[in-house]
């Protein structure tokens, strides 16, 4: 249960004054609720923080007024001068005065009772706005503030500028934040005070009231003390909750999983290269998490080409050694496939027993393999999204490996272990490799391997980029080189062009290709039916097409080691990570490999640091954190996926130096004090229900 302390912030918003079901439509659109939160509370104007101020401390008097700035005046009401009757589109204009001059204040199609009430004739009254010169007088039209000597408090001398949605006006949005500051109870701290003293930051109250309520310009930019304060607490509730996570599933108890070796040394003896250093030191650790009496999950992180498959296929053989079953599901019918046919040879040298299990598999032979599975006649089941399906049973299913696992969400994971007896052991696996930063936030809760090492026999790719002015020097080139045998990958971003767009279109490139290099040219696009798909791809697999121009739908699951050139059409448009998948679809064969990476100048300086990485580099993992360098943590955290996290505040420049020293908080917090009932410990779980992980921990420990 949530403390009664934080019950203010978590009410509707529409209990504050002039929040009304309209403003509450406008709020839902201008706010970043969280998931599953369909109508604002006070909370969520707290987290919706200004992005700049209006400065209107500049109080001068009317002759002293520099036309074209923003000035708080304070004038007296002279008279006003109403348009004539009929004439909609002639201004309301009010004479005012002080001791040095006049200002004419200026009103388009306005009510004339609300301005009498609000400039009656003869009241002082304080204005502020942007004044202008009209000829030769001064003006201010429609003022942003005009409020009595009395009520001078009420004026914002700076202003925070929060992000609006049509119809909701800056001023509305600041009046809801501020009675919402006045929402927030007085919390315990929970940081450390020399950690707080180190960094000079505010208390969090403090820290919200001056986000909110600026005492000077810099309270609300990016490095500013309160902003770091309130993204650290955030990050820290993040690391804070992971860790938890962490502890709570090594706390479950799952099955002890050993083998006796007999397998993987087959395994290992039919393997025409030998095992680089990662992958055994991976696989290690992985039989050492098999062997523990507690639940495994653990992520395998391999570059393309790292063999990744060799380690879960070693590590499935350690459940078939020990008498139990084992499974392999990837996010496509192509990756299945594709394992089941690296698997296969491998399999057969060593008596292991697989079956595939897809959307095509119908009919008899569904129920056959079915059957067999059942009956644990099959070691090994490898297949797609088919495995969640209630009738899959296996007889005894001790270990699961999901592959690209960034595309399956949390529940699908618990789906597919939760078919084993008291749980499976669970190895998840991405070629994508994720930066340490992102690795923490979203993935903490499982144990890390690297596969840093290609095996033996990969070639180096070298990349260069060209200017589109040199297409036609490149085309010769790949003449040449279809002349010694080569096969060539060419992707386009878009399937066919548009007067809309400058980008190269693969139809229009197929055609272009076919009639410079001539027949064998193949066209591979999403648009395609998958029977059309499988038959082009066959067709360059089995070396009858020489080019195949494609969109990136070719990024993942295929593998032709004759491929040995990759050409990538605009390559300034795609992100850093994108163009290392491509890239890795050669260098697979014994052929010298090429990517080269066409750009339309001239290049943006992101642009070209993206570029110039791919020259530098083939190490995926260095991609990955320049990548995110590139693109800011926001950003990367910004596009969700299933199962990511998401912050509403930490997207700050120190984004990463936060994020470590939370990660390393949060460890040090459980590791002294476990159960949180220390009064830091106490004030922590206040922090967990602010930021609302304690939701995300009762779910996990539910599942």
């Amino acid at each position: 249960m949530r403390p009664d302390e934080l019950s203010p912030l978590f009410a509707e918003a529409n209990v504050l004054k002039g929040v009304g079901p309209h403003v509450l439509t406008l709020l839902k659109k201008a706010l970043r609720l969280p998931p599953g939160v369909t109508r604002p509370r006070v909370v969520d104007l707290l987290w919706h923080l200004p992005t700049g101020v209006i400065d209107r401390r500049a109080e001068p008097t009317v002759v002293a007024a520099v036309p074209g700035t923003i000035a708080t005046l304070k004038v007296r009401v002279l008279k006003h001068k109403p348009p004539p009757r009929g004439n909609t589109k002639a201004p309301y204009k009010i004479a005012t005065e002080d001791e040095t001059g006049r200002l004419d204040l200026v009103f388009f199609r306005t009510e004339r009772s609300f301005i009498e009430r609000q400039l009656p004739v003869g009241a002082e009254r304080y204005v502020s706005g942007r004044v202008e010169r009209y000829g030769e007088t001064l003006q201010m039209a429609h003022p942003d503030y005009i409020v009595a000597p009395e009520a001078r408090d009420d004026l914002p001398l700076l202003e925070p500028v929060y992000p609006l949605t049509a119809g909701l006006s800056g001023k509305a949005l600041f009046k809801a934040s501020r009675q919402a500051l006045t929402r927030a109870p007085d919390l315990a701290e929970w940081q450390n005070p020399s950690w707080l003293k180190q960094q000079g930051w505010p208390t969090f109250a403090d820290a919200l009231r001056r986000l909110h309520t600026p005492d000077d310009a810099a309270d609300v930019s990016p490095m500013s003390a309160p902003l770091q304060r309130l993204a650290y607490d955030e990050l820290l509730a993040n690391q804070l909750a992971l860790a938890i996570v962490r502890e709570s599933f090594k706390g479950q108890s799952g099955r002890s999983v050993r083998g006796n070796g007999r397998l993987r040394q087959k395994i290992v003896e039919a393997l025409p290269f030998a095992l680089t250093g990662s992958q055994s030191s991976a696989l290690a650790e992985i039989e050492a998490d098999m062997a523990a009496p507690r639940r495994m999950l653990r992520l395998l992180q391999g570059d393309v080409g790292s063999g990744k498959t060799v380690v879960a296929l070693l590590a499935m053989a350690v459940a078939v050694e020990a008498g139990a079953q084992a499974a392999l599901m990837a996010p496509t019918e192509v990756l299945a496939r594709q394992h089941a046919e690296t698997i296969a040879p491998l399999a057969n040298a060593t008596g292991l027993t697989i079956g595939l299990l897809t959307g095509r598999e119908k009919g008899r032979a569904r129920t056959e393999l079915l059957s067999r599975l059942a009956s644990g006649e099959i070691n090994i089941l490898i297949g797609t999204h088919a495995l969640f399906q209630d009738d899959v049973a296996f007889r005894d299913l001790a270990f699961a490996v999901i592959d690209e696992q960034h595309r399956f969400g949390v529940h699908q994971r618990l789906a597919l272990q939760s078919k084993g007896n008291g749980g499976a052991n669970m190895l998840v696996m991405t070629a994508t490799p994720i930066p340490r930063t992102l690795l923490m936030t979203h993935y903490g809760d499982l144990e890390v391997s690297r596969l840093t090492e290609k095996p033996a026999g990969r070639k180096p790719i070298t990349t260069r980029k060209i200017p589109n002015a040199s297409l036609e020097k490149l085309i010769a080139r790949v003449r040449a080189q279809l002349a010694e045998g080569a096969q060539v990958y060419w992707v386009c971003p878009l399937i066919e062009s548009s007067d809309v767009s400058d980008l190269a279109a693969a139809e229009e490139r197929h055609a272009h290709l076919t009639q410079a290099l001539g027949e064998g040219i193949g066209l591979l696009h999403g648009g395609m039916n998958a029977t059309a798909k499988d038959a082009t791809m066959a067709a360059f697999a089995d070396g009858n097409l020489k080019v195949l121009v494609a969109t990136t739908v070719i990024e993942v699951g295929v593998n032709v080691p004759n491929a040995n050139i990759m050409v990538i059409e605009h390559a300034e448009r795609f992100g850093l990570a994108q163009l290392h998948q491509l890239r890795g679809r050669v260098g697979r064969g014994s052929r010298e490999s090429f990517c080269m990476l066409l750009y339309q100048e001239p290049l943006s300086k992101t642009a070209d640091q993206r570029l110039a990485m791919m020259e530098e580099t083939e190490d995926g993992f260095l991609i990955a954190e320049k990548d995110l360098e590139l693109r800011g943590g926001g950003e990367v955290l910004g596009a969700r996926q299933s199962g990511d996290a998401e912050f509403r505040i930490a997207g700050v420049p120190t984004f990463g130096e936060l994020l470590s020293a939370a990660h390393d908080d949060a460890r040090m917090i459980l590791a002294s004090d476990p159960a949180l009932t220390s009064p830091r410990g106490e004030a922590l779980r206040r922090l967990l229900y602010l930021f609302e992980c304690d939701e995300a921990i009762r779910l996990f420990r539910a599942a």
